[in-house]
């Protein structure tokens, strides 16, 4: 992994990019010296939200199965919405 600072990743935007699309490394932005975002293949991306997706569903499930659950319609009615 690549850390790199917000100036030191502008003047050098192309090629931690090819690093990152070619040999898979990831880098992350830092500000003041901690970490707040970071640069990740396409392929790493669709990896992550297809764990959380899964994270998701796993939850709704268990959620389903909990007593005391509310319908979509009484969350609406609630919140005032229509």
């Amino acid at each position: 992994m690549i850390q790199v600072n917000i100036v030191e990743f502008r003047d050098n935007t192309a090629d931690l990019v090819n690093r990152v699309l070619y040999n898979g490394e990831r880098v992350v932005l830092e500000r003041r010296g901690k970490g707040v975002a970071a640069v990740v293949s396409l392929e790493d991306l669709l990896r992550l939200e297809e764990m959380e997706d899964k994270a998701d569903v796993k939850a709704a499930r268990k959620a389903r199965k909990e007593k005391g659950s509310v319908s979509l319609a009484e969350v609406k009615k609630r919140l005032g919405m229509k």
